[in-house]
């Protein structure tokens, strides 16, 4: 069994189909964050791809905001499924359940911990290489950015790891396996970071910190009189990459796209599979990253297992295909539209308004056919009554406007760009075509004396390159103000190909400041 997680950055932004998307991954299972698709933007090719089930859990706070999804190929579909870390989202009696104590968060913390669409579970069974059948819970999560400028997003981000530790462990503690896989938003230690600089404020991050002491090595913490007190405790699960990769290097799976660190692989490795050790140290074989997979700031990370999926034979009720806007319940504006004949009991829509008293049933029902016929196909109706009445809905469809094209309205470049389409459009007694001088070269001369434009981009001290110009868009003093900068991407101090360190603010009125 293959099971891939991929933060894809918007799932709707894609320049290939979605179904291309999945089978190029090749996986019975793969976990998708940052959607960015709600349930108000959710369509049918995004909701439905053939070959696959789908579950997703969606922003409640945010129109395309947040997101994740998980597809399951028919081979793998779910035995349950389940949105959110604490239970407060499940409307189905078929849930996964085993919630843990959660006595520490207070309803409003746990609805609000759900509330950003961050976690999909779903249940499968397996037979594992010892031919047992067993049960995994696979955990799909997006988990908070810590935003250094809202420190509200920093406590909710611990807050949010707190409850995903707690559901996990519950869930393990029933005698299940668990898998977590997705964007963890936290590089664990320094030979996961492309720069950590100062190594002791990077080990006194709060984040990495709890993955120290979720996964299976020891912490060190402080107590009240300062002293490190090492804890002989060892979590639960492995990281599965480390498990099989323990001293490899650069191996990243996200970058910053703006400063184009993906080409020097200036990264960090924040994207996970971690597993419960039993499992890991019996069913998995291989853990990788992809980076060479593109389309995203992100790359997928793929884990190789040795047991078999054992697919159930339905879906459970939170797939999405049975949302009622994909299952075929929801209503469509057309029967807003149709109103039901007194006398047959036949829905009709503009018919029975319409109808002379000349026609019959049969008649009545031809016609009823042929308006919701049209209806379902955005096509125009008109009905032909004696009044000849058009449809209510040509008033739901925007008019065609009509080209006016009138004197001093046609440009030199319109008129040379599609001369004919004039001439269609227009009479020809009504259009006054002016001459171009073919001797523009003076006029040329003249206008780029007068507006001499922007001056020339500096070049930067250590490659002797034209720089880019750049706009601080953080809040604060300097927001609004230009700079120039090195064009290479961004990269390592000893990486000659990356970006040198030229910086030069731009004063609007004398151009770059020396």
């Amino acid at each position: 069994m293959r099971i891939v997680s991929w933060n894809i950055n918007g799932i709707r932004a894609t320049r290939t189909s979605l179904k291309e998307i999945l089978d190029s991954l090749d996986a019975d299972i793969i976990c998708l964050q940052e959607t960015k698709v709600t349930r108000d933007l959710l369509d049918e090719p995004t909701a439905i791809v053939e070959g696959y089930n789908s579950y997703f859990s969606f922003s409640r706070v945010r129109s395309g905001y947040s997101g994740v999804a998980t597809f399951c190929k028919a081979t793998t579909t779910p035995w349950a499924a389940e949105e959110g870390l604490s239970g407060k989202l499940n409307t189905h009696k078929e849930a996964i359940g085993c919630y843990g104590n959660t006595e520490e968060f207070s309803e409003e913390e746990l609805m609000s911990l759900d509330q950003e669409g961050r976690a999909v579970l779903t249940q499968h069974k397996i037979r594992a290489s010892d031919d047992k059948e067993e049960i995994v819970t696979v955990i799909n999560v997006y988990c908070p950015r810590a935003d250094p400028e809202k420190p509200e997003r920093k406590s909710y981000k611990l807050r949010f790891y707190r409850l995903l530790q707690i559901r996990a462990e519950a869930i393990l503690q029933s005698g299940g396996h668990v898998i977590i896989l997705g964007d963890v938003n936290t590089s664990h230690k320094p030979i996961d970071h492309c720069d950590p600089s100062d190594l002791e404020a990077f080990e006194e991050n709060p984040g990495r910190q709890w993955l120290s002491q979720f996964l299976d090595e020891p912490v060190a913490a402080q107590v009240g009189n300062g002293d490190p007190v090492i804890y002989s405790q060892k979590g639960h699960f492995y990281d599965t990459f480390r498990y099989f990769h323990p001293t490899q290097k650069n191996a990243f799976t996200c970058w910053c796209s703006a400063s184009g660190a993906r080409q020097t692989n200036y990264g960090t490795r924040i994207d996970y599979i971690l597993g419960d050790k039993r499992l890991v140290e019996t069913q998995f074989s291989n853990s990788i990253i992809m980076p060479e997979v593109e389309g995203s700031d992100h790359c997928p990370v793929k884990a190789f297992m040795k047991c078999q999926p054992l697919g159930a034979t339905k879906c459970p009720p939170l797939c999405t295909k049975f949302l009622p806007e994909f299952a075929g319940r929801q209503q469509k504006l057309s029967q807003f539209l149709v109103r039901k004949h007194r006398d047959l009991g036949h829905t009709f829509g503009e018919v029975s308004d319409s109808q002379t008293p000349s026609e019959t049933t049969e008649a009545v029902i031809v016609r009823k056919r042929v308006l919701e016929k049209n209806v379902n196909t955005g096509k125009k109706t008109k009905l032909s009554g004696k009044g000849g009445q058009g449809s209510l809905l040509g008033f739901f469809k925007p008019a065609t406007a009509k080209p006016n094209l009138t004197e001093g309205q046609l440009t030199s470049n319109s008129l040379l760009a599609d001369q004919k389409n004039i001439k269609d459009a227009v009479p020809q007694d009504s259009i006054s075509i002016p001459i171009i001088p073919k001797d523009t070269q003076p006029q040329a001369a003249f206008w780029k004396s007068l507006l001499k434009g922007p001056p020339p981009p500096p070049n930067c001290k250590g490659h002797g390159e034209p720089c880019v110009l750049r706009t601080v868009k953080k809040a604060g003093p300097n927001c609004g103000r230009q700079f120039y900068v090195c064009a290479r991407p961004d990269g390592h101090s000893s990486n000659p190909q990356a970006r040198c360190n030229y910086f030069l603010w731009v004063n609007k009125k004398t151009g770059p400041e020396n």
